[in-house]
Order: structure tokens, then sequence, then C-alpha cells
């Protein structure tokens, strides 16, 4: 079956594209730490969206629309659950009393862990997928392939779905962030100070380099970051098992769009209110889809339309019945 990795010009036209816009976003329109503002986010979403909507363009001309839904399909569903991942910084930045102007930069060097990490894990659990068949089964006069791998994944997936919808949102405010792995695995290698330094992940104190509040706020960011990966990456595997590249590039497109996207969700809460039960439904739909895909195949086309039918409808019923909070 035809990969992105057999059009070379597609991924270098990726490749530019991440690059140039990572430049153009911390070299020069974010050189000094800043207050985002609604519209600032509202523009920079709509032009990250914009960007992974013309990238999938591209794959749809020269790859076929099969590729082009995968990509879709993959995007959508790690930008949904992304959505959870960004209101745990929300909770993390509130804990930490983390100023508005330093939360970007905060962010940013979050998502730049995150290219390197999902790469990691993308390409090894395509690789390990290629390794974990069962021997082929003839099961009601057919012949059946089960990946084990992808069995153990939906059931994850199924069983994140069940404690996402029975969540209480009011432990998850309750979090002790400062006993959290990141923050403990920086207390242990660095002298942390009390105190911010403006934007500052070091600074010296009485003559002695140490480093601020916004360093363990990072390290706390890209540790919840590899949480929230256990769910997002089997997920996607559901869509596109085969090829790696498509995967990265969409769960790329989705991750550097995060950044703009949560400063227009930490005005705009009460409109997801409800999001937590969609994204539960979401992640068992997907999970039940990998048990059953060696004998019943969901075409990404279905996959994509339950998916994002299930994201509108939970933003339909938070704005009909948002919380008394």
């Amino acid at each position: 079956m035809d990969q992105l990795i057999d059009h070379p010009a597609i991924i270098s036209v990726f490749t530019m594209i991440i690059l140039g816009m990572l430049v153009l976003d911390l070299g020069i329109l974010n050189k000094k730490g800043h207050v985002v503002s609604n519209r600032e986010a509202a523009i920079w979403s709509a032009i990250w969206i914009s960007l992974a909507m013309g990238f999938s363009a591209i794959i749809y001309f020269y790859m076929g629309s099969e590729k082009f839904m995968q990509f879709q399909g993959a995007y959508w569903i790690e930008k949904a659950l992304s959505v959870d991942n960004l209101f745990v910084f929300i909770l993390v930045f509130g804990y930490f009393n983390v100023a508005k102007e330093a939360q970007h930069k905060v962010l940013f060097w979050g998502v730049l862990g995150a290219l390197v990490f999902r790469a990691i894990f993308i390409f090894t659990g395509v690789w390990l997928l290629n390794y974990t068949y069962l021997p082929e089964l003839n099961l009601f006069g057919e012949a059946v392939k089960i990946n084990y791998l992808l069995t153990i994944f939906g059931i994850i997936l199924i069983l994140a779905g069940i404690k996402s919808g029975f969540s209480n949102e009011e432990d998850e405010g309750s979090t002790d962030f400062s006993k959290s792995a990141g923050s403990k695995f920086v207390h242990q290698f660095f002298k942390v100070s009390p105190h911010f330094d403006g934007d500052k992940f070091f600074s010296v104190q009485n003559g002695i380099k140490m480093a601020t509040p916004l360093f363990v706020v990072v390290a706390i960011v890209e540790f919840t970051d590899l949480l929230f990966a256990v769910d997002s990456i089997p997920a996607i595997f559901a869509i596109a098992p085969d090829d790696p590249f498509i995967l990265y590039t969409s769960n790329i497109f989705a991750i550097l769009g995060l950044r703009s996207l949560y400063f227009l969700l930490a005005n705009f809460m009460y409109m997801f209110s409800k999001l937590k039960y969609g994204l539960a439904v979401i992640l068992s739909f997907i999970g039940v889809k990998m048990i059953i895909a060696p004998f019943y195949h969901i075409e990404t086309t279905v996959s994509l339309l339950v998916v994002g039918s299930l994201l509108i409808l939970s933003v339909i019923a938070s704005l009909l019945f948002p919380d008394k909070d």
C-alpha cells in the first residue's frame, strides 16, 4: 500500500513548514514574553488549522482519498484528546501562579519536547505492530489475523474512556502538582528557587545557579504530555497502523496548534464542560474499533464522522447545560 515515506517531496514540504513556523514563532514573533490576547490566539489557531488542512490537500492530490481521510482522522482525534490535556495545563499554571506573559514560553518548549517523544512513540509503535501478529486463524470460514498489541491498546482505550467519563473534576482540581513526577525529577537533579525570575528557567541567587519554578512547570507539562500520549498514540494507531509518517505529520500539526488553542480555552472553559463525556465515548469507540478490526473493518470515513459528531454534540451540550460553578 502506498505510504507517505514513498513521497519524499511531501515530507520535505512538511519539514519546511514546521521548521519555518518554529523559527517564526520563537525567533521573530515571540522573542519577549507577552500576554496572548483572544484575537491573537484565534488568528494563530486558524493559521495552524489552515496549514494542516492545506497539507492534507497535498496528501489527497498525490496519494488519494484514503490517505487523506487517515490524516484527517488522526489529526482530529489527536486534537480532541489534547483538549483534555490543555485543561490540566490550566490547572498547573494556576497552581504555580505562572504569569500570563510566561505561559507561551512554557507551552512552546513543551511542544518541542512533544515533537521528539511523539516521534519515538509512533515509529516504535508501528515497528512493534509488525512483529505482534498471531498466526493466521480460521474463524467461521474466514481467515483472520489478530494483532495482540492492537487488542491490548483497544482494551486500554476502553478502560481510559470509562475512567474519563466517571472522573471527578473536583479531585483533578485539588491535585498537588508539587509532588508530581515532573516536579520530583527537577528537584532531584537541580536546586530549585522558590521564586520566579521573569520568564527565565534558571537564575543566580546568592551566587548559586538555581532552577526557577518555571522550569519545574515545563517538566510537569512534559511529563503530563507523556501520560496523555498513552491514550492518544494508541488511538491514532486505529486509523493508520501501517503508515507512521501519516500518523506523525497529523500528530505534529495537531500539537503545534495547541498553544494558541490553550489561550482560547483558558477564557472559554464553560464551552467545553461536557467535553470529557464526548472524549470518553470517543476513546471507547476507538478501542472497540481496534479490537474488532480483524473481524470487521470500520471505514476511516465512518470513524471521522463519529469523532466529529461526538465533539460537536459535547460542545452543544456544554452550552445548553453549563456547569453551575
